[in-house]
């Protein structure tokens, strides 16, 4: 698939002198500071060496006291409380976390995870009917519950108290619950916007400890549950979320949870014992990062509700020892294995019926439905059509009756407010800009597919059809170096709002080793064609197709591409990690 460059506009050239002279930078990564927003040695401490001092005060946000009034009143009076939360990663973290503060205070504390395939997403009527049967007089629901408006009236009649901790955006209604704590409310004062659901569950416990006078270190222990909410929901790295994803990485690396490391037997992290270390001092061969968190623990955590039970989720996260989580972590990664194998199948036959669609070329998104497709797995799906077909995208399959669907969309395109346009025509929906879900009446099918696509032809621009590499800077290589790489490492944590920053580097060529590895990944050391300097090694994944571009005695190309550092047999070295290559004719 063709891809659009976009090279970012350099920053003000006085405040990158400035950088420059008062932290030492080159003139480059200065600019890529300045294009962070960074503009003094003052801002530029506080992002690469964030403090949980910076943190907000939690009682900012609305509702809080009303909701940390309302535990305390419920451990005074010995009342039952179920900690309750999504099947996805952000959901069990969340759950996780407050069941497990709770629980180092609190007797009378459990947790309850809905099941994907009988009760869907969000707050239940399953869900508060077991609350109400088994004496629970207040339920916590963590990552769901801002639209959830007629099920907390129902609870509200069968004297259930509920406080809803969100991150998602809210409808016209606000629940009429005990308290509602997500940012995101247009009368919630809290200024970072952009929390985690576990990040808001994290405010949560720090409110109380705040209020009960608890010393903070003793939240330290919850940020690794905090970063991985973090990497694997995808939210923005910046403001609040960039610090507590620092610490969280920190203390992932050094002191993981006993169900992150068991889950980790089954990743290519491995323990080594470092010399000089005393018998029984483990650490892992490399440090872990958001994007391990993304790609490694995240999908393993989150097969659990897609398949089977979110619950099991909770369970490994919550185990005292690896040995308790072992066993835990199994059942996980054979789920995980079988969830790779139905997203295949799923994508596989989802593509077939798109090629076979007549009509497909005269539209601008991507609808599909399969009654007996997993509903555990279209939200994957759905992120693989777009990487082949670059359109909003939805999956629809069938689940207690109703058609359900999960929703994903390219950069620029809100498909949250596309959706809602056609909001007459649901069951329910939530999400965000570019993810969301939706249910709806059969017969409601033809004309939700007619009118979505008709917003998406009269919303989507040009631009967004496309898929875009954004780039950072032009640079040479032979400005690449150890202390570069150093520096640059330190941009992180890496995610939305502070991606790894990717560079172009024009007139480039092989040195004649170029090969094609594995199934379609293109292998190659590369030079400038007019400077001298030695060959960086790279990789481009998923790109045999230009094999054309680059070999051949004195053909020079266009590179666009992250740095990063590969080891092999013990050796490290940096590496260029290529987004794509264009023919200079063509660049």
């Amino acid at each position: 698939m063709e891809k659009r460059w976009e090279i970012k506009k350099q920053a003000d050239d006085k405040i990158i002198k400035h950088l420059q002279e008062v932290l030492k930078l080159e003139p480059t990564l200065a600019n890529l500071l300045a294009q962070r927003g960074i503009t003094s040695y003052e801002e530029a401490k506080t992002f690469f060496r964030p403090e949980l001092s910076q943190l907000h005060d939690p009682f900012l946000m609305k509702d809080m006291d009303e909701a940390v009034s309302r535990i305390e009143k419920a451990i005074s009076n010995r009342e039952k409380i179920l900690v309750y939360g999504d099947y996805d990663v952000d959901g069990t973290t969340a759950v996780a976390l407050v069941y497990s503060f709770l629980k180092k205070h609190y007797t009378e504390v459990d947790f309850y995870i809905p099941d994907r395939y009988k009760e869907g997403y969000g707050i239940s009527t399953q869900g508060i009917d077991f609350a109400a049967k088994s004496g629970y007089k207040l339920v916590i629901a963590l990552d769901c519950g801002i639209k959830a408006v007629d099920k907390i009236e129902y609870a509200t009649q069968k004297g259930v108290d509920f406080i809803i901790g969100d991150h998602h955006r809210p409808g016209s209604e606000i629940p009429k619950a005990i308290a509602v704590l997500d940012a995101k409310r247009n009368d919630c004062p809290y200024p970072y916007k952009e929390l985690s659901g576990c990040g808001v569950g994290f405010k949560l416990i720090q409110a109380y400890s705040q209020k009960n006078t608890f010393p903070f270190d003793d939240l330290n222990e919850y940020l690794d549950l905090v970063v991985v909410a973090i990497a694997a929901d995808i939210v923005p790295i910046t403001g609040e979320n960039r610090i507590l994803a620092y610490y969280g990485l920190q203390r992932i690396n050094s002191n993981p949870r006993p169900g992150i490391e068991a889950i980790l037997e089954y990743t290519n992290f491995k323990k080594v014992r470092p010399r000089n270390t005393i018998e029984g001092d483990y650490i892992y061969n490399r440090a872990l990062t958001a994007s391990d968190l993304v790609f490694q623990i995240g999908p393993r955590i989150n097969a659990a509700g897609r398949i089977e039970s979110g619950r099991n989720s909770v369970e490994l996260l919550v185990s005292q020892t690896v040995d308790e989580a072992s066993c835990f972590a199994e059942r996980i990664n054979e789920l995980n294995t079988e969830r790779r194998t139905l997203d295949t199948e799923i994508t596989e036959a989802a593509m077939l019926m798109i090629t076979e669609d007549t009509e497909y070329d005269t539209k601008l998104s991507t609808i599909v439905y399969n009654p007996d497709w997993s509903k555990g797995v279209i939200g994957i799906v759905a992120s693989r059509l777009i990487e082949s077909h670059y359109r909003p995208t939805i999956v629809f399959t069938e689940s207690n009756g109703l058609l359900t669907a999960s929703c994903r969309s390219v950069l620029g395109f809100d498909i949250y407010d596309a959706i809602d346009s056609c909001s007459h025509l649901l069951e329910h929906f939530g999400g965000h800009k570019y993810a969301a879900g939706l249910s709806l009446k059969v017969e409601n099918l033809e004309a939700f597919k007619n009118q979505f696509e008709e917003y998406v032809k009269n919303n989507i621009t040009e631009d967004s059809l496309t898929p875009e590499v954004s780039i950072d800077a032009d640079i040479h290589l032979n400005e690449i170096n150890s202390k570069f790489y150093r520096i640059l490492r330190q941009f992180a944590p890496f995610g939305p709002g502070n991606m790894a920053p990717i560079f172009l580097t024009t007139d480039v060529m092989d040195t004649g080793r170029v090969r094609v590895v594995g199934k379609n990944h293109l292998k190659l050391d590369v030079v400038h064609a007019n400077i001298s300097g030695y060959p960086f090694p790279a990789i481009a994944f998923q790109q045999a197709d230009k094999l054309s571009t680059v070999k051949g005695q004195g053909n020079t190309f266009s590179i666009c591409y992250h740095l990063e550092e590969n080891e092999w047999n013990g050796q490290k070295n940096l590496q260029l990690n290529i987004k794509d290559i264009k023919a200079d004719l063509d660049s």
